[in-house]
């Protein structure tokens, strides 16, 4: 077993004289390179079975998106239940085994859990020759507004991965009343660095794979974009060999955009971060292939009192493989996924005074190495680990001692 020891964060999840405990099992084969650790949690994590009932929400310009719910929820849960609505990762959808571990973590805890599957994800259908993009919160507003009307006495959250969550943050940034809190893992934040880093080395690998994804959808329903003329290039992402390809064939000219680095330009949450006004808990990798550490909006989310974030040393992308269900069960961070939930849904979170500047804040740096050192100085499951919160003003600095 291993103990996280608090210092400082009171404010975020419990009481410094309350013991915050997780199991951890050291896996240094899987934990040692973030390459090895992303493609055994996406090839080899169970997947927890769970019975969904699909709904197919019809959105105003005539598209769909399919909302996977917990079947017979509706009927055994309280009508104002929690309701925690989960944002895959691009292509990404409810039988992705990270996403049935958080919807199995939250539905036991008493949580309504919806899936929300993007225009032609997880067998969602496609209804017009459009998907959706990495800054198009339509669709969002038009899921979070219907389950709201749904379950109007229900406070409602959200969880999103990696392009889920640069969406979930964009959306965050626009929309400041409809969620009552978030949380972030594996957000790319600035799409022109993640393009950069996609296209080096052993990265290509995946942006193979996500390409050959995006190329298997648009093939499904090529019937709705034969005709489509103008800046639309369809035999590009038809046979694109990467996103970018893919992107400038077809998604930035859906969206408006002039040119594929104007739509990562402009579709960064990075630029988002600074607007947020809802509680959001980010969590990311210092290692992430896909989402590297050098897009992290440091100093924004430093300046927004409403934002936390936690910096792990390793943990690939989606990985995150050590605790109590290593190496096949959930991430480990499911459970600080859920505590942060938990804490938001007591009530006990008190909006900070300030938006903007220093009044009511603690000295950012309380005595600890930057995230950057702590990064550096520490491992992924050795004798201590250091975790690091950054918000409301400061860096938390957990110890994790096996």
């Amino acid at each position: 077993m291993a103990k996280l020891s608090l210092a400082s964060i009171s404010t975020l999840i419990s009481p410094p004289s309350i013991p915050y405990t997780v199991l951890t099992v050291p896996f240094p084969l899987l934990g040692n390179n973030r390459h090895v650790e992303t493609i055994f949690a996406s090839f080899f994590r169970a997947t927890p079975d769970a019975r969904l009932k699909r709904e197919c929400l019809r959105t105003k310009d005539d598209g769909a998106v399919a909302l996977d719910w917990v079947s017979g929820d509706h009927q055994i849960l309280p009508p104002d239940s929690p309701v925690l609505i989960l944002l895959p990762g691009l292509t990404g959808g409810s039988e992705d085994s990270y996403v049935r571990h958080m919807l199995i973590k939250a539905r036991n805890k008493g949580w309504r859990v919806v899936v929300f599957n993007s225009r032609g994800c997880g067998n969602s259908p496609v209804t017009t020759p459009k998907f959706y993009s990495a800054s198009f919160i339509g669709d969002m507003r038009e899921v979070v507004q219907h389950v709201g009307t749904r379950y109007p006495n229900a406070n409602l959250y959200a969880v999103g991965w990696s392009l889920g969550a640069n969406i979930l943050v964009n959306y965050l940034a626009r929309e400041s009343q409809t969620l009552t809190g978030a949380v972030s893992l594996c957000n790319p934040f600035n799409l022109v660095i993640a393009d950069e880093d996609f296209r080096k080395g052993f990265n290509v690998v995946y942006d193979r794979a996500l390409t050959n994804a995006l190329r298997k959808t648009l093939k499904n329903h090529a019937i709705l974009f034969e005709d489509m003329g103008g800046e639309y290039n369809i035999p590009l992402a038809a046979n694109a060999k990467s996103v970018r390809e893919f992107d400038e064939g077809l998604t930035r000219v859906s969206f408006g955009f002039k040119s594929v680095d104007d739509y990562y330009s402009n579709s960064s949450s990075s630029e988002s971060i600074k607007h947020v006004r809802t509680p959001l808990l980010c969590i990311q990798a210092a290692n992430d292939p896909i989402a590297p550490a050098r897009g992290i909006p440091r100093e924004d989310i430093k300046e927004n009192s409403n934002c936390l974030l936690i910096v792990t040393p390793k943990g690939g992308h989606l990985g995150w493989i050590a605790g109590g269900e290593a190496p096949l069960g959930a991430p480990w961070t499911d459970t600080i996924v859920m505590d942060f939930l938990e804490y938001l849904r007591s009530g006990a979170y008190k909006a900070p005074a300030s938006h903007s500047g220093t009044e009511g804040r603690a000295t950012f740096y309380r005595g600890h190495a930057s995230p950057e050192t702590i990064a550096q100085q520490t491992g992924h499951i050795h004798a201590i680990q250091q975790l690091i919160f950054v918000g409301h003003g400061t860096i938390f600095s957990i110890q994790l001692e096996i």
